[in-house]
């Protein structure tokens, strides 16, 4: 038989009266049962989506208003209330960017000056990560704070010695200068490799000498395929900012047969802006922008592992 409940003031076998349902649940203040784990779950989540799409329609707002933009007329670019879908569409803007200025060369010096600096550099940078973390050399913890003590001289202070120094050698107006310093690596991407490399243990490494593999052995069969992700999210971001540098190549470079992209893109928003052109202007940085989103997409994948790989490591 089902044992009574009994109250400790009353007789034995007095049963207590059945108690109203919901009792001794936590209310609110305006006496509301709270809310369950699995409705706050949703509600983080609807609140989460919400104020990311929120901002990813501020960030790529700007990148649609420029492909508008560069698809209307002239007369339809001031046209008001603003017009976010061109009426009527026209792609004459496309067609006179290659005769408007010299974008096809500066296209290719761009190509030229980003992808050797980025491939060469990314090769000579991920080398130094290795020899850092995992080679024993004397004083190389000196050698690498040495290393990081230059992220703290800001360019600006260095262009006037450059430029001498590159004016001696016969380089202005060559698109050496902004080749040659790249070569020797990145700072911040071997710091960045350095720092994911220690998370490797190093019996890996011994275990390979032991096996007879050499540094480069190593380097190339056992460390490069782990550092991949790392080593592609720091690729994009290099080619990125060399491929967007604006201030180095309008130092150094002066004939317009020798300006990279963004000199070029500058030299249209000088010449066509007082006529109004803007979707002229807007073509021709919709294009500049094709070569930076055509290696994101590429590296898309390596990218989002490096970033959860190095959330689970911290």
């Amino acid at each position: 038989m089902p044992s009574t409940l009994t109250s400790p003031n009353k007789p034995l076998g007095t049963p207590i009266k059945k108690l109203p349902a919901g009792f001794g649940r936590r209310r609110s203040l305006d006496g509301a049962p709270p809310m369950s784990s699995k409705a706050k779950y949703k509600l983080g989540n609807v609140l989460a989506t919400v104020v990311l799409a929120v901002g990813s329609i501020i960030m790529i707002a700007p990148l649609l208003w420029t492909l508008s933009t560069s698809m209307k007329t002239k007369e339809g670019v001031f046209a008001l209330p603003p017009q976010w879908i061109p009426d009527p569409f026209v792609f004459d803007a496309y067609s006179r960017i290659w005769t408007a200025g010299p974008l096809l060369s500066g296209i290719k010096n761009s190509l030229i000056v980003a992808g050797s600096v980025t491939i060469l550099g990314t090769v000579v940078s991920s080398l130094a990560a290795f020899a850092f973390a995992k080679l024993h050399l004397p004083h190389k913890n000196a050698l690498f704070l040495a290393l990081l003590g230059g992220l703290m001289i800001p360019f600006p202070t260095l262009m006037i010695p450059q430029f001498m120094m590159f004016s001696n050698l016969g380089w202005v107006d060559t698109l050496l200068p902004l080749i040659v310093p790249g070569l020797f690596g990145n700072i911040m991407m071997i710091f960045f490799l350095r720092q994911y490399l220690t998370s490797i243990p190093d019996s890996m490494i011994e275990a390979a000498k032991i096996d007879g593999a050499g540094y480069l052995q190593i380097f190339g069969r056992m460390i490069l395929p782990l550092i991949k992700p790392a080593l592609a999210a720091q690729f994009i971001l290099w080619f990125m900012a060399v491929w967007n540098d604006y201030l180095a190549p309008i130092i150094y470079l002066n004939s317009p047969e020798k300006q990279t992209l963004q000199l070029v893109i500058a030299s249209f928003n000088a010449q066509y802006a007082i006529q109004t052109d803007y979707p002229l202007i807007m073509a021709a940085s919709f294009v500049a922008l094709l070569p930076v989103l055509t290696i994101f997409l590429i590296f898309q994948r390596q990218i989002v592992e490096s970033i959860a790989l190095t959330g689970a490591k911290g």
